[in-house]
């Protein structure tokens, strides 16, 4: 055996898993990474019907990195069947914007707007949370938190809490009322 296929991490696939990763590339309806991933483990397999295949013939006939074929038989081997086919998950990244600094961006934008200005825009927001040191972060990052916190900057009335109208008060409501309300014609004797 040539030293191509000495291995540290040996793929044997059972009956069970070999027909599995044959359903799972021929149904068509799988991701195509899963496919991918099952193609390598088939070909890497030691009781491969054609014999086992390198890792760089195996890269070379899917069309992906040769580290990526080792990953793949690598995590197969420690890890298992649905490590090996699934996608790795990774962490979400942390917001840049914590309880602080969301209650300090609410209070700026109850606040009134800067002198000659009408109203808080993103920008201005952001330039305000680098001046009070609060935060260094872009406006994509500042719009994120306040739907979070559903405040708008260009609202005229962007307060935290805002006045919202009893159900029945609204003008739509009472024009509509007004009109659909049965009129009775009384007449007089």
């Amino acid at each position: 055996m040539g030293s191509a296929l000495v291995h540290k991490h040996v793929v044997r696939l059972t009956v069970g898993q070999r027909k599995r990763f044959l359903d799972c590339t021929r149904n068509g309806m799988t991701a195509a990474k899963k496919i991918m991933h099952a193609r390598v483990l088939l070909l890497a397999d030691r009781a491969h019907l054609e014999g086992q295949r390198t890792d760089t013939y195996i890269a070379e006939v899917l069309g992906v990195h040769l580290n990526t074929v080792k990953r793949i038989r690598k995590r197969f081997v420690e890890q298992g069947e649905s490590a090996a086919l699934q996608r790795k998950l990774r962490p979400a990244p942390p917001s840049k914007i914590d309880g602080r600094v969301e209650a300090h961006l609410m209070a700026i934008c109850c606040s009134a707007a800067p002198w000659g200005r009408e109203r808080w825009t993103l920008t201005l927001l952001v330039n305000e949370l680098e001046r009070r040191g609060l935060a260094t972060v872009c406006r994509e990052t500042v719009r994120k938190a306040l739907k979070k916190i559903r405040l708008s900057p260009g609202r005229r009335n962007a307060g935290a809490f805002r006045k919202k109208m009893p159900p029945g008060s609204s003008p739509k409501w009472k024009k509509s009322w007004i009109s659909t309300w049965p009129r009775t014609v009384t007449t007089s004797p």
